[in-house]
């Protein structure tokens, strides 16, 4: 089984990724930690990427599929795969459909996790982080008994920059323009699964689970 999870940041892609790789048995490959651990562990590619990253500069489409070619190549993988950030442009996406043909695996769907901006801007905005331990907070889902201070180890609770607000609208702008030709590039496919992403995280969970199932069933019907 292999699926894309898609959406805006702050949807629920990691949190949602982490229980269907528990309930299916496969892994979730978010692109992110990918590149980190490729740079980190200093693989060919990882050394390429890390020249862009140390830039400051986009890693270009074929250095991040060649991380994913290279991934693909593990073993856990042979089953079947949850990917988030990945693809995000067409270029991603045409070269992930090659990468399937030579692994003999194919896409079972695209899941686009559908959430209105103004539920982003409140989800990440009202994030914290204790500065000293690093525990997560949030000032609406998970607030600490003091404000500002963390439960654990009464460290100061901050912002991270990128949780203010103006930067997440420019985030969200960013992403509505690179990803909109994507979701139509899915839907052309007749892959394309919209989730409702608001709400309760078990109901989100169990929707994303009908669908899979249903998916599947069709597919053995082929």
């Amino acid at each position: 089984m292999v699926l894309i999870l898609m959406g805006p940041p702050g949807c629920g892609k990691g949190t949602q990724g982490k229980r269907l790789e528990e309930r299916y048995g496969i892994p979730q490959l978010a692109m992110g930690d990918m590149l980190r651990d490729a740079v980190r562990n200093n693989t060919q590619v990882g050394l390429k990427a890390k020249d862009y990253l140390d830039r400051g500069a986009l890693v270009p489409d074929a250095v991040i599929v060649d991380v994913m070619r290279e991934r693909l190549q593990k073993s856990d993988c042979s089953h079947g795969f949850i990917l988030d950030g990945f693809p995000r442009t067409i270029g991603q996406a045409e070269a992930l459909q090659n990468l399937l043909g030579q692994i003999r695996q194919n896409l079972l769907a695209a899941v686009n996790l559908d959430v209105p901006d103004e539920d982003v801007v409140q989800r990440l905005s009202g994030r914290r982080t204790c500065r000293a331990c690093g525990t997560p907070y949030h000032v609406t889902f998970s607030p600490p008994a003091k404000a500002d201070v963390c439960d654990r180890c009464g460290g100061e609770l901050i912002q991270r920059s990128d949780d203010r607000e103006v930067t997440i609208r420019a985030r969200l702008g960013v992403y509505r323009e690179q990803t909109s030709p994507l979701i139509n590039y899915y839907d052309r496919l007749g892959l394309l699964r919209n989730v409702k992403g608001t709400g309760n995280i078990d109901e989100i969970f169990n929707a994303i689970c009908s669908l899979i199932e249903e998916e599947k069933r069709q597919d053995t019907k082929k």
